[in-house]
């Protein structure tokens, strides 16, 4: 919110980095940004055809699975039978993220009415659970509070608590995506901060009363399936707000993946105006004053992955990048205040340096709980945007700096 609030600019993370920690570190972590909202759009794409398909299947209509299964998905995976149908192509996944660039394209204005119609819908549905499902709640189910660990790090325990929060985290991504949009806010100084603080705040409560209610109508073990919420109200006799809570999800999914392709492009567009990446990422429509072939490549790519890509690969390429890009925004809030401490700052961090310490070890605790191919993937990706940086990046961002 500091950052945001002194560097009022599209490119959230990036810019921040840019300013205070040099060039090579800000196409770093812009890379591992674009991974991150990329990856994100796709995950949580896939996680909305699967209400999607269930809430069709309610209607009597029953799509084939070769069209809502991801090509690279493994047909055996999750308890399916030896002979299980390969998947071609997650046509809902691909399809939504169309939809959604195609509104992103044509403004912000008409996005931003789509997404605040849609947010009320999700809270909404988000109250209802959380009221209806109280009343059934039994404490046996919360009992133990910390399950045994199974004997291997990560599964069950402390350990299962750490490896979940870094999973979890995923869910966090989007306050980040508030500050993307800093440069078109109407007082971003005021506006901004509130929005991240604000979201936060909100969110945690929500996050933590849904949870709660969940694993104490349920059985924790039992919700590892496509639609939880939908199962905890089938378990309270409540079948109507079961519809609902579908309909919620299909909500709240598409307005994430709203914001995260939304997000994805403001970052090129810092990126292609520092000549780190080719002019046309930075190119706004001359009638929309958007940047329409920014949004529709990314939109393009994210509809791909979605479609071929399963969601555990996805998953697993989201939380480690926003990890790593949270610890370098401590970083950027210590050194600036360092390096420029009489600048006026709308808003101020409390806590500093023990804040933005604590933020910094915490990230790299969690990045520790992640598995060691999700380290190596966040490798490979990190050596390919170098190497873009080398043979592009470099020789063009010293021409316009």
């Amino acid at each position: 919110a500091e950052l945001a609030s002194l560097i009022p600019v599209s490119g959230s993370t990036y810019t921040y980095t840019y300013v205070t920690l040099g060039e090579i570190f800000a196409w770093i972590i812009g890379w591992n940004l674009v991974l991150e909202y990329a990856a994100g759009a796709a995950t949580v794409a896939v996680g909305w055809a699967g209400y999607f398909n269930r809430v069709m299947q309610g209607f009597g209509v029953h799509v084939p699975p070769e069209l809502t299964t991801a090509f690279f998905a493994d047909p055996t995976a999750h308890g399916a039978p030896p002979g299980a149908v390969h998947g071609l192509f997650n046509v809902p996944a691909a399809g939504i993220v169309l939809l959604l660039t195609a509104l992103l394209v044509r403004g912000t204005s008409e996005s931003t009415l789509f997404n605040n119609v849609i947010v009320a819908i999700k809270v909404t549905v988000v109250l209802m659970v959380i009221v209806f499902g109280a009343a059934h709640i039994d404490q046996a189910n919360w009992s133990p509070l910390v399950p045994e660990n199974a004997g291997e790090f990560g599964t069950y325990g402390w350990s299962g608590v750490v490896r979940g929060a870094s999973v979890v985290f995923f869910a966090y991504i989007g306050f980040d995506s508030v500050s993307t949009a800093a440069q078109e806010a109407h007082n971003p100084q005021r506006d901004v901060p509130i929005g991240i603080i604000g979201s936060l705040i909100i969110c945690t409560i929500l996050y933590i009363a849904v949870a709660a209610v969940a694993t104490g109508v349920v059985n924790y073990k039992e919700l590892g399936v496509p639609d939880p919420m939908a199962l905890v109200m089938d378990r309270t006799g409540v079948s109507w707000l079961a519809w609902a809570v579908k309909l919620g999800a299909l909500a709240g999914l598409t307005t994430a993946i709203l914001v995260l392709l939304y997000g994805q492009t403001r970052i090129f567009f810092s990126m292609a105006h520092d000549g780190l990446l080719p002019p046309i990422f930075a190119r706004l429509h001359p009638a929309w004053r958007t940047p329409a072939v920014s949004q529709i490549l990314v939109g393009v790519v994210v509809a791909l992955a979605a479609g071929l890509l399963p969601l555990d690969i996805l998953g697993e390429m989201v939380s480690i990048g926003t990890l790593a890009a949270f610890a370098l925004v401590c970083l950027a809030v210590l050194r600036l205040r360092r390096m420029h401490p009489e600048i006026r700052r709308p808003f101020r961090a409390p806590g500093i340096p023990w804040l933005p310490v604590a933020g910094i070890l915490s990230c790299f605790a969690l990045m520790v709980a992640l598995p060691l191919d999700t380290w190596l993937r966040l490798l490979i990706w990190t050596v390919i945007g170098i190497a873009i940086y080398l043979l592009y990046g470099l020789k063009h961002a010293k021409r316009l700096h």
